[in-house]
This record gives C-alpha cells, sequence and structure tokens, in this order.
C-alpha cells in the first residue's frame, strides 16, 4: 500500500486505501466548535503530533498535518538511537482562538480527547493553541502532562523530565530555547538546499513569511549565516528592505503573535501591501504561517529561486508541478521543519541531554544529512525534492514497522 502525499489529502479522502488508524469527530455542546483528531499511525502503541485552533479547520486539512507528522517523525529514524519515532498525529479546532471562549472551547476538547493523551496522543501546541494553556488546563482533567502517552516507551520516565525540564528552563540570549530550535532547523535547511543550488549564504537574500517562533528563529539563524532578510510578512502586510532588514531589532520589538513594530523600522525600511510578498525578489522563501498559502492561482508571482516549507503544507501540489517548471525548487516541510519534533524527542529519549549545546550540535548534524540525503535522491532519481523525501520517510517506516508492529500498549 503507498502513501498518500500530506498535501494532496482532500476531499476525496474517503476512497483511499491509505486510511488513517483512528479519527474522531467532536461537537462541543456550548459553541458552534467542532474538532478532530486524526491519529495516522501508532508505533509501540504511541503517536506524535499537536493541536491547532482556527477558524475552517477540516478534518481533511487534520487527516495531511497527522500524514505529515507520520513522515517527520520516521525521516528521523536513527539505526542505534535511543529515539523510535512514534507515530503520526494530529488535532484540530474548528474555532477562533481569539474568541473569549476560545479556552473553554479548547478545554472541553481535551477533556473530550483525554483517554486518548493518556494513553495513545502525544500533543503540544499548534497555530492557535499555546503550550502554557495546555500545560494549565491538563492536571485538572486529571493528566500529567501532555506527552504522557511517551513515558510508556521511555526506560526512565523521571529522568525523561528531568532533561524536559532542562531543555524548556533554558534559553539564549533571552529567548526561550523551545522557541528557537524549529527555526534554526528550518535554516540549516535552507542553508544546505541553497549550497545544493549553488547559492553562496554570504549576501543571498530571503523573505520570511510569519515572524513568529518559528518564522523569527530562522530570520535570525539565516541572517547570522550571511542571508540579507529583505523582506518580512504579517498580519500586517510586509516591510521590505533590498539591502536587508535589521532582523535583531525587529525580532526584540515584535508583538508576541509575531507582529513586526513599525515604529522599530529604519528609515530605508519599506512598508508594502501583504499581496506583494510572493513578488519580492529573492533567493529563498521561506513560508512559516499558514498552509495553502501558495497555490495553482498565485505560484506565478513567485520570485525566489527556492522555497524551503516552515509552516505545514504551504505549497499546494498543483501549485508545486508548475513551480518546477519555472525551476523552482521546494524543500518540503516534513523535512524542513521537522526539527521541533524532533528536539522534543531528542531530549524525550536521552539523544541529548536538554541543553543549548546538544541540542544545536544535533539539530545541524540531522538537518543538513536530512537534505543532502533528499537531494542525493532527487538528482540520482531525477525527482522532485518532496518525492525524494517522501520515499526515504516510507522506507524507514517500512524498518519501524518491521521491529516494531503496530499495535495498542495497556
Amino acid at each position: 500500500m503507498s502513501m498518500t502525499l500530506p498535501n494532496a489529502i482532500d476531499a476525496a479522502s474517503a476512497t483511499r486505501d491509505d486510511q488513517a488508524f483512528f479519527e474522531a469527530t467532536w461537537r462541543d455542546t456550548e459553541s458552534e466548535a467542532t474538532g478532530y483528531l486524526v491519529i495516522d499511525r501508532l508505533v509501540r502503541g504511541v503517536s506524535s503530533g499537536g493541536l491547532r485552533m482556527r477558524a475552517g479547520c477540516t478534518l481533511d486539512e487534520v487527516r495531511g498535518l497527522a500524514r505529515g507528522m507520520t513522515l517527520k517523525e520516521a525521516i528521523h529514524f536513527e539505526e542505534g538511537a535511543r529515539y523510535v519515532p512514534l507515530g503520526g498525529a494530529k488535532g484540530g479546532i474548528d474555532f477562533d482562538p481569539y474568541h473569549p471562549d476560545a479556552d473553554g472551547v479548547l478545554r472541553r476538547f481535551l477533556q473530550a480527547m483525554s483517554a486518548m493523551i493518556e494513553k495513545h496522543w502525544t500533543m503540544g501546541e499548534d497555530f492557535g493553541v499555546q503550550q502554557a494553556t495546555i500545560d494549565a488546563l491538563l492536571p485538572g482533567l486529571g493528566l500529567r502532562s501532555s506527552i504522557q502517552a511517551a513515558e510508556q516507551v521511555v526506560d526512565d520516565p523521571e529522568a525523561a523530565r528531568q532533561r524536559m525540564a532542562t531543555a524548556f528552563g533554558s534559553a539564549v540570549d533571552g529567548i526561550s530555547l523551545d522557541e528557537l530550535v524549529g527555526g534554526y532547523g528550518v535554516a540549516e535547511s535552507a542553508l544546505t538546499a541553497m549550497e545544493r543550488r549553488g547559492v553562496e549564504a554570504d549576501g543571498a537574500t530571503a523573505v520570511i513569511q510569519g515572524f513568529g517562533s518559528m518564522g523569527g528563529a530562522t530570520a535570525r539563524y539565516l541572517a547570522a549565516a550571511g542571508v540579507k532578510i529583505v523582506g518580512i510578512v504579517d498580519v500586517e502586510g510586509v516591510v521590505f528592505n533590498e539591502a536587508g532588514l535589521d532582523v535583531e531589532t525587529l525580532l526584540r520589538t515584535r508583538s508576541a503573535k509575531g507582529n513586526v513594530d513599525r515604529a522599530a523600522l529604519r528609515p530605508e525600511d519599506q512598508q508594502l501591501d501583504s499581496a506583494q510578498w510572493l513578488s519580492i525578489e529573492a533567493d529563498v522563501l521561506v513560508p512559516a504561517a499558514v498552509s495553502y498559502c501558495i497555490h495553482e492561482t498565485n505560484q506565478a508571482e513567485v520570485k525566489a529561486r527556492l522555497i524551503v516549507e516552515a509552516a505545514n503544507m504551504p505549497v499546494t501540489p498543483e501549485a508545486e508541478v508548475l513551480l518546477a517548471e519555472r525551476g523552482i525548487a521546494v524543500s518540503p516541510d516534513f523535512v524542513a521543519n521537522s526539527a521541533t519534533n524532533a528536539w522534543w524527542w531528542w531530549v524525550f529519549f536521552g539523544d541529548v541531554d536538554g541543553t543549548p549545546g546538544q541540542s544545536f550540535a544535533k539539530i545541524s548534524d540531522r538537518m543538513r544529512a536530512l537534505s543532502h540525503e533528499m537531494f542525493d535522491r532527487a538528482e540520482e532519481q531525477g525527482t522532485s525534492l518532496r518525492t525524494a523525501a517522501f520515499e526515504l520517510a516510507s522506507q524507514r517506516l517500512d524498518s519501524i514497522g518491521a521491529k516494531f508492529p503496530t499495535h495498542l500498549v495497556g
């Protein structure tokens, strides 16, 4: 049985022969909210994937995200490592995260899914949901943590909790380590992709869509490598400077929701309409905000030579075909933005101790190695980067399945 790619799961999902292991639809009795949990695969009885909340979230979206988590997990399988990748899962709630009752909706959804969180679904924050809110709500539902299901498959749960405390208590230049690791991984993926495409980092240009944890850290570490961040896109529009924006100043002054403080812009910086974000000339474009934002209708506006997916499923399959015809490569999300998830489990299972030094070293090593593997396969077989990465993840998923047949725990 072959698997459908995450961004190709759509309204025809019911006819697929690779259905998810488990799906649940929840309807709130106190609001118009509808929620979904999709467990795409189980490994040793456990799955991994975050919970998002946004108005318009659909079951097919959550199915695609869960499949993406299966691939993100599998792609990081290393023989001899303590971390054995888990299955993929995702939760989604169709509700406005800024609504006054958003926390109430979240609490009721978590309560409905508490049995799965306890035994089979390790979860955390995603778009529209903050980890701190999850952590505050779970004890009242009789749950220790959002990842307690994984304690069933770790040798020493207490040591794992101590490593996690180290990791989530660490900061770099005043920024929490957990807010940096994902974007650092995207930057390492982007720098490797640039190298493979013959683009020197020093003096290269990039546009970042989204300036929250993922987009902000990506911008920071690309800039540190010499890449000029010429455009940053947020909900208010585009800030632009062809000579490069002052990323560190903009990071220090951004809002909690990742909005650029326009008062912190220099006189030479420009403000552009949000519709112009794709048409800025740049070597690299990093969509780090929302899914399906580059599609068949607007892909012709893309001027970048390379797209690195920091968001989940930002490029539709139809758009990717047309981009490839113009020579624009796409480094897929389940490689490029996989460091956040992998880092959690490297720490939890003990491949790193949770300190910034070990964390960054491991991320750099793995993200660069995976990117090179992906490019090597794509060049050898004449395929897209996504197809090459999908084959690598599928092979590793088969290896995991052979060693750890799918079964429930407890």
